[in-house]
């Protein structure tokens, strides 16, 4: 007659090992996700990073520019601030940008032919109606693409503007330009993946308190005078 008694007593203890066991391994599987969790987000940063380092010596005017004014820099001084999707905003339209037109040479072509990207037409107002070139206080990053569809795929009020910008490969594009806080001129690179309408914004660990806003455009942009 001990044995309903023994099996009452201890069932609770089993249980709680049985529990703790579990609970173990749960946690470790947990520990190991986090783990490979992070270790793929550090490996993708180092990618990322290693991208705008190689953005930096394709655009030295872009890196001799503000190098002049924060001191020099590199990649490793870029830190991820946002990732973020993109509503993708897709609509008819052909490039107007034509040969002829003062921005036609400023047009960044996708390395396989699928259209160009155009970072500056939003910005410079310098039609051939309008006598004085000026520059509209928000700016744009649009994609006309080979099929005759437009799409924006980034846009920032006053208090920016979007400077210089490459294709990384043909499934990714970098804009260097810049924010202005309170405190100065902060140098920032986004990456889009066009593919899965992703964004990242990078900002620089420095910042400028007195640049110039349209200093760069004025020296990238010979044919058109803004000032």
């Amino acid at each position: 007659m001990r044995s309903p008694k023994l099996s009452s007593t201890y069932l609770p203890v089993i249980c709680f090992l049985v529990l703790s066991i579990f609970g173990c391994e749960s946690g470790e599987k947990l520990g190991e996700e986090r783990i490979e969790s992070a270790s793929a987000n550090e490996e993708e940063l180092n990618r990322n990073r290693a991208q705008i380092d190689l953005a930096l010596a394709q655009n030295k005017s872009w890196y001799t520019h503000w190098s002049s004014d924060v001191g020099m820099f590199d990649a490793s001084q870029f830190e991820l601030m946002m990732t973020d999707s993109i509503d993708p905003m897709e609509m008819p339209e052909r490039n107007p940008i034509l040969e002829g037109d003062p921005l036609f040479p400023y047009q960044i072509s996708h390395p396989t032919g699928n259209g160009t990207m155009d970072i500056y037409s939003y910005k410079v107002e310098a039609q051939e109606a309008i006598d004085t070139p000026f520059l509209n206080p928000d700016s744009e990053v649009i994609w006309y693409k080979e099929d005759g569809m437009k799409e924006r795929l980034l846009f920032m009020g006053p208090s920016g503007m979007f400077e210089e910008g490459l294709w990384l490969n043909d499934k990714e594009f970098l804009v260097f330009g810049f924010f202005q806080e309170e405190a100065g001129y902060r140098p920032m690179a986004w990456l889009i993946d066009v593919e899965k309408h992703l964004l990242k914004q990078f900002q620089l660990n420095k910042l400028s308190r007195d640049y110039e806003s349209t200093s760069y455009l004025n020296s990238k942009i010979k044919q058109v005078d803004l000032i």
